[in-house]
């Protein structure tokens, strides 16, 4: 057998779930409103999966969405109502600035303060980027 077909051969073998791009994906934001306040009971959750801190995350969502917020045991408490699909949004925009790789586009970034500058190290592919946003 030649080289094309073993490759060909080998590809049909792998299982779906290992060709699929998609292997990274962010939880939506589950809770719900409260009188005025809007409580948010999976934000550790999320902030886990971006590998950021819970307070980080908060910052740049409550700066975003120009509402107050505090974390209470577990949860993550806004001071206004919000709809899930406008956190989720500015979870995602988070995640472009602060998560995803400029140059790779993959999840394994650090982040480190230099000069009073965020950069962003990717673990995948090396690259360094400073982060524009400021919070």
């Amino acid at each position: 057998m030649d080289y094309e077909k073993l490759l060909d051969r080998a590809k049909e073998q792998l299982p779906d779930d290992v060709t699929e791009d998609s292997r990274f994906e962010i939880p939506k934001v589950k809770g719900h409103i409260q009188g005025v306040k809007t409580v948010i009971n999976n934000w550790f959750e999320i902030a886990k999966t971006l590998d950021r801190k819970p307070e980080h995350l908060l910052k740049y969502v409550q700066k975003e969405m120009a509402t107050p917020g505090e974390i209470v045991k577990q949860a993550v408490i806004f001071g206004s109502k919000l709809p899930a699909s406008k956190i989720n949004e500015k979870i995602t925009q988070y995640a472009d600035e602060f998560v995803f790789c400029a140059a790779c586009g993959k999840p394994e970034t650090k982040l480190s303060k230099e000069a009073g500058v965020i950069m962003m190290t990717c673990q995948a592919c090396g690259a360094r980027n400073s982060v524009k946003s400021r919070i």
